[in-house]
């Protein structure tokens, strides 16, 4: 008696097919569940990818390391249930309708509404479903697609805006006016876990500018231009040019030693006095030239005579002043043009003094705010110049924010360079090779922006997200003790605001005079308040006048989208009587996808009594790219608000490189086909081969 079929073709592809069929006949996936009945569980979260985009062969990875733990605990008699989900907001989604529909960020509200731009986003974001559903049944990778969680649904929303409620009221949430990474080619701020994605950082080679910054003659400065006869001038290092127009101080450190040196500008060949680091000296001037005449130098010559005359701390120079660069327009507000003390200031590259343009830059805002310095801000969010600055308006500060420029097109830092080259005021151009930061989603280069953002003080918890972190299982260990580790280590404040129109809106409403606030944490609370702004004759009628409270019915459910722009629609009604709107920003996609052990769940409004079953994971498993994301959204809202970790045991599996050695990803379009491979060889043979 025949207890196995026999096959006289070894076709891994068909036998793979007919295993298939069997599993499917006999519903085997579904009994695989409900024969454990009342068997220990094993929880396991199934990370959110979004269906925008068609699945790629390095997606077979992570999901056969998942299918095999879950198999296994399964054969062990653990009861596995497997909840698919769908990440169904933010920029890839955006980014993709706004190529498809022609438009830019800028056009929406206006070319197209914002209504009928989150119609096209909520249908295309689901578009390649079909493709996901069939490799997750091609690869045999066992999950619940039919009841996945989705995380633009009303229901998932929900549970989002008690979590941010929750984070409120312990004082988390804050709004500040800072420094951040913004990306001009998608229009908006990025977090610090975005900005340190795989492949963000990329070597570029830069125009840099030592630029002479002319010290002002007066009774303080008096002892500098004793003995000289020529323009004096602070010399400063900058990868930036552009900033240059933006510069309303320098720094330098107290404790360093500084030089003053004769010597000639290479350029115009014009006699000038140099103030820098003495620690940097010998990066400018060639220890071959020292004894050469100084005042037989002709112009042109390459060697360049000079003599050091003077040193002396930089705490004798702090509090001069020297004459703005480029002179376009002046500072509104503060003091400016002046010499601070930046404890950030070194001898390891530059000048060792520091241009300070306090709009772009951490460092800059944060030590001219300590000094009362101000800002001029002349670049918009575009990344153009604004009107008054000469040629340089209307230019953009990247020509990669240009579409179909030239190879061989000067950049704007190229031309700044040359007008100051001409000004005698560029000491030195050079190009210099460094890592930049760019968009994770746009591939362009970020600049460092003022923004007026949300935050999450994660910093509050930084101990103990390092504690819990350490008694997880990761594996590789090196993972979470070194990449993940060191991340926890350098914690910095969550930038939770995005200011885009597809994604969870931020359930907070700010009366126009900012005095009071309220932050929204359910559908039944929304409902409470929209009331009592109709009894204020603020609005008219309330959109969920209908919902009904504990009634988590679909229909219940899709009374009011909450999305923009109907939340925006909104206005509430203060303890005072005031009106209150919207804050207009959404949140991090991130947040959204690090919410899913509780939004999945309906958590708190549903499945309250059974949550501690589900939370947290026994187990996790993404690519390594996922370190300063998804894991870290999962284990930053679990330790703020359940003082918890969110899983117990994690697998980060190696990133599938294409043949560039660069990351196999749908966005950059170098991934290989994985229906052609299981085709032809069949799914077991992929799944080992991975």
């Amino acid at each position: 008696m025949r207890k196995f079929p026999e096959y006289k073709q070894f076709n891994l592809s068909s036998i793979n097919k007919d295993i298939q069929k069997y599993w499917e006949k006999n519903r085997i996936f579904d009994k695989s569940i409900t024969t454990r009945e009342g068997n220990p569980e094993f929880v396991f979260y199934e990370g959110p990818p979004s269906a925008n985009g068609t699945p790629g062969i390095h997606h077979v990875m992570a999901r056969t390391i998942k299918d095999l733990f879950c198999r296994y605990k399964t054969l062990k008699g653990f009861q596995v249930k497997r909840k698919a989900g769908w990440d169904t907001h933010g920029l890839p989604v955006e980014i993709g309708v706004e190529k498809k529909l022609g438009i830019t960020k800028d056009e929406i509200g206006h070319k197209i509404s914002v209504k009928e731009y989150n119609a096209h986003c909520r249908k295309d974001v689901m578009k390649y479903t079909g493709e996901w559903e069939q490799l997750t049944h091609k690869m045999g990778y066992w999950v619940d697609m039919n009841n996945p969680y989705i995380t633009y649904d009303n229901k998932y929303i929900e549970s989002i805006w008690y979590l941010l409620k929750q984070l409120f009221n312990k004082g988390l949430l804050y709004k500040g006016y800072t420094i951040q990474p913004y990306s001009p080619a998608a229009g908006t701020g990025l977090s610090t876990h975005e900005l340190n994605q795989p492949g963000c950082y990329k070597d570029v080679k830069d125009t840099t500018v030592v630029a002479q910054f002319k010290v002002k003659e007066n009774a303080e400065s008096a002892f500098l231009f004793q003995n000289i006869d020529t323009d004096l001038f602070f010399l400063a290092w900058t990868t930036t040019p552009w900033t240059l127009l933006s510069n309303t101080a320098l720094a330098v450190n107290k404790n360093i030693t500084y030089v003053k040196v004769r010597t000639y500008n290479i350029y115009t060949g014009t006699p000038i006095v140099v103030i820098l680091a003495k620690d940097r000296f010998s990066a400018y001037f060639n220890d071959k030239d020292k004894d050469l005449p100084i005042n037989e130098y002709e112009a042109g010559n390459k060697h360049i005579p000079y003599r050091v005359i003077d040193e002396f701390k930089g705490e004798k120079i702090i509090g001069l002043r020297y004459e703005q660069l480029l002179p376009y327009k002046q500072p509104e507000n503060g003091d400016a043009f002046r010499i601070i003390h930046g404890d950030f200031v070194t001898t390891e590259d530059g000048t060792g003094i520091v241009h300070i343009a306090p709009s772009f830059g951490a460092d800059d805002f944060m030590v001219a705010k300590q000094n009362g310095i101000g800002s001029l801000t002349l670049v918009n969010k575009k990344g153009q110049f604004v009107d008054g600055v000469g040629e340089f308006s209307g230019r953009y500060v990247k020509n990669a924010y240009v579409d179909n420029i030239s190879e061989n097109a000067n950049s704007v830092d190229v031309d700044i360079a040359v007008k100051l080259k001409r000004e005698n005021k560029n000491f030195k151009t050079e190009k210099y090779s460094h890592s930049y930061p760019h968009c994770w989603r746009t591939d362009k280069p970020i600049l460092y922006y003022p923004l007026d953002s949300w935050f999450i003080k994660t910093t509050a918890y930084k101990e103990k997200m390092i504690a819990l972190n350490k008694s997880i299982n990761w594996k590789p260990k090196s993972t979470g003790e070194g990449r993940f580790g060191q991340w926890l280590e350098n914690l910095m404040d969550w930038n939770l605001s995005r200011s885009r129109f597809w994604g969870t809106p931020l359930p907070i409403w700010t009366s126009e005079d900012k005095t009071e606030q309220i932050c929204i944490g359910s559908l039944a609370e929304l409902k409470q308040e929209i009331e009592k702004s109709v009894v204020a004759g603020f609005m008219k009628k309330n959109p969920l006048e209908n919902f009904k409270e504990n009634d988590f019915s679909e229909t219940n459910y899709k009374i009011l989208d909450l999305h923009r722009p109907f939340v925006d629609e909104i206005i509430l009604v203060s303890p005072s009587g005031k009106k209150m709107f919207r804050e207009p920003d959404l949140i991090d996609v991130w947040f959204d996808s690090g919410s899913m052990p509780y939004a999945q769940l309906h958590y708190p409004f549903e499945h309250k009594d059974v949550f501690t079953k589900y939370f947290p994971a026994d187990f996790i498993a993404e690519g390594v790219d996922q370190t300063r994301g998804w894991f870290f959204t999962l284990h930053a809202i679990a330790t703020m608000l359940f003082d918890s970790v969110a899983f117990k045991n994690i697998i980060s599996n190696g990133l599938v490189l294409d043949k560039k050695g660069n990351k196999m990803s749908k966005r950059l379009r170098n991934a290989v086909n994985p229906f052609e491979i299981i085709e032809k060889y069949g799914s077991d043979n992929l799944r080992w081969y991975m």
